[in-house]
């Protein structure tokens, strides 16, 4: 899709339709116009007698003028020149956010975590419009708030998480991309967003299937960091590790990877309006009005004029 006059371009290949259409009317204009093909099957001198007595009229080649413009437009209708609905944001089933935080010991005791939370509390305002759920971690996963548009008892959900919410002990971000899965196929939801907060701690092989599977489903997976508390302690030059991770993690589930106190990147793709992020596809007549369909019409007019008797 792009971005033309203040419209979208829902398949914007067909504007190599436009230079084919053009093309063959200028071609089809110059094999009608005149007398065309007669002076192949007539010989020159014939010709010449029989125009000389009235017999042969010259073509003005109109009927392939009209049929170029009826291509046209029919190219300009199959480009899908379209604009959003005005009330895209009520379908909020299509479109549901997931914020998946991490409460384990690690992280819960990082000097970061205040900032994960500010960081989660800005993905949800980035959110805009859409639902928002919240899903706490540790050694198990739970979700301590199904989807809601009230960012204001988001908020108080969310700071009063602490290190003492989930129970069990241990990270499994698996369990929570998992619990997430869960929670978007049975809303419905079309084209959700995960956000996964944590240190990185945990992930495996069941975390990446997880996070593939999320992609099939049609959802993507974005990934912000927190320096856990042995990283923020460690003497300078050892190495950190749980980023990397949380970056291949981020890359399998089609998202992005950023950190807590640098978010950016992750809140620009969830800032992105219903219509960029569900796309064409099955739902985008529920997104889109699309005026190819008109088009097609005025495309009938100047096709009528290859049926008149005498063109």
């Amino acid at each position: 899709m792009i971005e033309f006059l203040g419209l979208t371009l829902l398949r914007p290949w067909w504007l190599l339709g436009l230079p084919v259409a053009v093309a063959a009317a200028f071609m089809a204009v110059r094999r009608s116009g005149g007398v065309g093909d007669w002076r192949r099957a007539v010989d020159a001198h014939l010709l010449e007698a029989i125009a000389r007595r009235g017999g042969v009229v010259a073509g003005k080649g109109r009927g392939a003028i009209v049929a170029a413009a009826a291509a046209g437009l029919v190219a300009i209708a199959l480009i899908g020149p379209a604009a959003e609905r005005t009330d895209a944001s009520a379908f909020r089933n299509l479109d549901t956010m997931i914020i998946a935080l991490d409460l384990s010991r690690s992280v819960a005791e990082s000097p970061e975590f205040r900032d994960a939370k500010l960081a989660a509390m800005a993905a949800a305002e980035a959110a805009g419009t859409r639902q928002v759920a919240i899903v706490a971690f540790a050694g198990d996963a739970y979700l301590v708030s199904p989807p809601t548009t009230d960012r204001k008892g988001l908020e108080t959900t969310l700071f009063a998480l602490d290190g003492q919410t989930v129970p069990d002990a241990g990270s499994a971000p698996a369990r929570a991309l998992g619990l997430a899965r869960k929670t978007l196929k049975d809303s419905g939801v079309v084209g959700g967003d995960v956000v996964l907060i944590t240190d990185g701690g945990g992930i495996d092989d069941g975390a990446m299937g997880e996070a593939r599977g999320l992609v099939s489903d049609g959802q993507s997976v974005s990934t912000l960091y927190v320096a856990p508390k042995t990283a923020t302690g460690a003497p300078p030059g050892q190495k950190v590790t749980g980023r990397p991770e949380l970056e291949a993690l981020a890359s399998v589930g089609g998202g992005v990877s950023a950190g807590v106190e640098t978010p950016e990147a992750v809140n620009e793709k969830l800032s992105r309006n219903v219509a960029e992020r569900l796309g064409p596809g099955a739902f985008s007549s529920l997104i889109w009005y699309d005026y190819g369909r008109w088009l097609l019409g005025f495309a009938m007019i100047p096709a009528l004029f290859l049926f008149r008797r005498g063109g």
